[in-house]
């Protein structure tokens, strides 16, 4: 039996807040959204009325979740920091808030043997309405000819400051006809602007200036910013100097 809005909002309002004050967001959609949208060989082997959430990671995150996180000294060396930081926050709340939910949690690193992502989190972003995935086909005459064209997703209130970090599927979760699907805000509206935004991310992603195509809330701090510019193979040596990895967490 498929439950209501209310009592979806009841199952997942304990969760969200422990989240947020962690520096994540939570968006609950129906599988049989993201399925509609997704070739087969992506669809989450659910029923369509199955109770899933995308979590996303904001700004605050880097100082309200991940250094705490290295401070515990719970880093380990064989893997990101970023990814064991989101896997042990989002797994510690769902072993909190679930204890009785079968939920599988999928994280955006994760391949399957295919080497196909677990879940395409773009499209999960755009499906919840969390946040607007501009494509190639979001422009009416598109100036690059055959050119293939990476897509982004907006968010309204964080414009490209954030990430998208998980799946979680509620298993033996239905959820009914009162969860009406909404799009995410078009926040990037005229074509000029979609342009512009396409063209910042394929050509110049790396001075990150495709982040400000709107005005923002939030945005990286200082300190996260040098840490997202560092390579990844150099990052544990900047968590040494600023006092977080020992010698031994390599």
């Amino acid at each position: 039996m498929a439950i209501s809005s209310e009592r979806m909002e009841d199952l997942i309002g304990t969760f969200r807040e422990s989240l947020k004050e962690q520096g994540f967001e939570i968006y609950p959609f129906k599988v049989g959204w993201y399925n509609a949208v997704v070739s087969h060989a992506h669809h989450l082997p659910y029923p369509a009325d199955t109770l899933a959430l995308v979590v996303l990671s904001t700004p605050s995150m880097f100082e309200q979740s991940f250094l705490p996180f290295l401070q515990r000294q719970c880093c380990e060396a064989v893997r990101d920091p970023i990814d064991q930081c989101t896997a042990h926050t989002v797994s510690s709340s769902v072993s909190l808030c679930f204890p009785n939910q079968s939920v599988d949690v999928s994280y955006d690193y994760e391949m399957l043997p295919s080497r196909r992502p677990k879940f395409l989190a773009q499209t999960a972003a755009h499906i919840s309405g969390a946040a607007y995935y501009y494509q190639k086909s979001d422009i009416h005459n598109p100036p690059w000819g055959d050119k293939k064209m990476f897509g982004v997703c907006i968010h309204p209130k964080l414009g490209g400051w954030f990430a998208i970090r998980a799946l979680l599927v509620f298993k033996d979760v239905q959820v009914g006809e009162e969860l009406q699907q909404k799009d995410p805000p078009d926040c990037v509206c005229s074509q000029e602007d979609r342009i512009e935004l396409l063209e910042r991310f394929n050509f110049r992603w790396k001075d990150w200036s495709y982040r400000d195509i709107v005005p923002t809330e939030e945005s990286y701090s200082s300190r996260q910013r040098e840490y997202f510019l560092t390579l990844p193979g150099q990052r544990g040596e900047l968590l040494r100097q600023w006092g977080y990895l020992t010698d031994t967490e390599k």
